[in-house]
């Protein structure tokens, strides 16, 4: 299940009890702005106890320690992005919208949460086996409904067609992750349309398949 993390430097009033859920989502905002500040390597459980404003003991009544709190925070964010593709895949039937549309979710994404953006995909944690694992079943799961269109619309077998969809999705990861951090950077709307029409032009090189009716 997703967890939203609430406002970055939010916390709450004092003498406000919050339920699990909203404690451990604090937890993971603190965490967020303390390893987006240092580093995984850097990071000690202690700063982000004080960032969220409770003592350490609560802290691990939460996580039972750093690396399990990094890969809950990890997990929150690659679940996010999921939806924001899945959602614009499901949002039209037609294709071509298709593709803007979950080229737009990673730049959505980057735009929003820029830090969680370099968390998940620039972390000086990638080599943890836990970590490339989340981030390979949120590549995957971001590959598998474009990969159905692709089969659908072009008569590909399944790995064909798997293969062009994890293509597009590493192309819109890396070109993500070049426009964040591009000075200047050009307006993300112009990113868009320049990627989505060179991914869709690709695409549409394919002859459509033959879908008998009835």
């Amino acid at each position: 299940m997703t967890e939203t993390l609430p406002r970055r430097n939010s916390q709450p009033a004092k003498g406000v009890r919050l339920s699990k859920g909203a404690r451990r989502a604090v937890l993971l905002a603190a965490a967020q702005d303390v390893f987006a500040a240092n580093g995984y390597h850097a990071t000690a459980m202690d700063e982000i106890a004080e960032r969220a404003g409770v003592s350490k003991p609560v802290l691990y009544q939460h996580f039972p320690g750093k690396l399990e709190l990094y890969l809950a925070l990890v997990q929150s964010h690659v679940d996010d992005l999921v939806r924001l593709v899945r959602a614009a895949i499901e949002s039209t039937n037609d294709n071509k919208r298709r593709v803007h549309g979950a080229m737009g979710a990673y730049f959505d994404f980057v735009e929003r949460e820029g830090q969680a953006f370099r968390l998940v995909f620039e972390s000086d944690l990638r080599t943890e086996p836990a970590v490339q694992e989340a981030i390979e079943r949120a590549n995957s799961a971001c590959a598998t409904p474009i990969a159905a269109v692709i089969m659908h619309d072009t008569g590909l077998d399944e790995h064909q067609a798997k293969l062009l969809a994890v293509g597009w999705v590493g192309l819109s990861q890396m070109a993500a992750r070049w426009w964040l951090n591009a000075s200047p950077r050009i307006p993300k709307e112009d990113a868009v349309e320049l990627l989505s029409t060179f991914a869709w032009k690709g695409f549409a090189s394919f002859p459509l398949a033959h879908h008998d009716e009835g």
